[in-house]
Parts: structure tokens; C-alpha cells; sequence
């Protein structure tokens, strides 16, 4: 349960809260959903995305729903902490892109009385656990796993099945590279891929 006023906390500790799933799962749709229900509380929020999801304009995070919302661009992790230090919330979508340094960044702002929202996808292409989602998992309070639908078997989606054989980790696309799926689904077509 996420309360936007607590008036009768006398913490002067904030909290990390991490949305994570596959893709096309609603994680950034739920992002935004928290943030508009903070700005009814009258919080100041600072919001952040990685410079490296070139997907939008610099200045917005969109979700697949198309609600939008401004952002502040970032390449580095430690840029967050003088942007956010008059925060009452810190969001930042697609934690995934963030350098290992976001966990620090993240108890800091925590440790400050900062209520710390981050969403991303918590495994890549292979089915890997995703650079520093798992351990921004293990460090927050609240960690909420959002499933989309599986575009072959109509079941809950767990993994993000990557439809090009490019190898990189990072390839930022859309529905055009990238597929939900079950274990089912993309066991089956991992396994499919390898033998070609």
C-alpha cells in the first residue's frame, strides 16, 4: 500500500519502491499512475529516464498507452542526487539502463527522506536478470511485478523475447524487435533460435 501523505510518520526516512516485468507490461504506465496520484497529494516530484532510451523526445517518458510525462534526461546514476535533493518523490523509468551506481543513489535519496520510485525490466532478451534491477529489488521496500499477456499463448507475459539476432544487450526497440512472452512460449522459441 503506497500512502502519499503519511502526516503521522514522524520517519525522516524515505522509501525505494521498484516496478518491474517484461515488456508491454504496463511497468511505466504504473510509474506515471503513482506519480499523477502524487501530484494530487501536492508532492514535488522529480522524475528521471536514461539519455540512452532515445525512443521519445528527451524530455518525456511515454508509456505504450501513450500517457506521457515529463522527465529530466540522465547518462550517470549520480547526476539524480542534486536534481532530486528537494524531492519529495524521485522517479526514474527504465532502471535497467542505469550504471551500477543507481543502488547508492537510491539509498541515498531513501536515506534523506526521499520516497525513491524506479520501474524496469528485471530480465533482458535471454531471460538474464538485468543489470542493477535485481539488486534495486533486493534494497526496496515495496517491489511490485507487473505481467503483460503473451503474444503467442495468451498467458501471462514473463520474458521479453527479442525477434532479431542481434546479440548486443542493450537494443532499445518496440513490438517491432520485441515480443512478450510465457516461460512456455519462450523457452520453445529460445530453443527454436539456437538451432538455426
Amino acid at each position: 500500500m503506497f500512502l502519499e501523505n503519511p502526516e503521522k510518520s514522524k520517519s525522516l526516512f524515505g522509501s525505494i519502491e521498484v516496478i518491474c516485468g517484461s515488456m508491454f507490461s504496463g511497468k511505466t504506465e504504473e510509474l506515471i499512475r503513482r506519480i499523477k496520484r502524487a501530484k494530487l497529494a501536492n508532492k514535488n516530484i522529480s522524475l528521471f529516464k536514461p539519455c540512452i532510451d532515445k525512443r521519445n523526445k528527451e524530455n518525456l517518458i511515454i508509456s505504450h498507452d501513450l500517457n506521457e510525462i515529463k522527465a529530466t534526461c540522465v547518462n550517470y546514476a549520480k547526476e539524480i542526487i542534486p536534481l532530486a535533493k528537494n524531492s519529495d518523490i524521485a522517479a526514474i523509468d527504465e532502471g535497467q539502463f542505469s550504471d551500477d551506481e543507481i543502488v547508492n543513489v537510491a539509498n541515498h535519496l531513501a536515506n534523506n527522506g526521499i520516497r525513491v520510485i524506479i520501474s524496469g525490466l528485471d530480465m533482458d532478451f535471454e531471460g538474464n536478470p538485468f543489470g542493477p534491477m535485481p539488486a534495486l529489488m533486493a534494497i526496496a521496500e515495496n517491489v511490485l511485478k507487473v505481467r503483460g499477456i503473451c503474444s503467442k499463448t495468451g498467458n501471462l507475459s514473463l520474458y521479453s523475447y527479442r525477434q532479431s539476432k542481434e546479440k548486443n544487450l542493450i537494443l532499445i526497440g518496440e513490438k517491432e524487435i520485441y515480443q512478450p512472452m510465457s516461460r512456455e512460449a519462450f523457452f520453445k522459441a529460445m530453443k527454436k533460435s539456437k538451432k538455426k
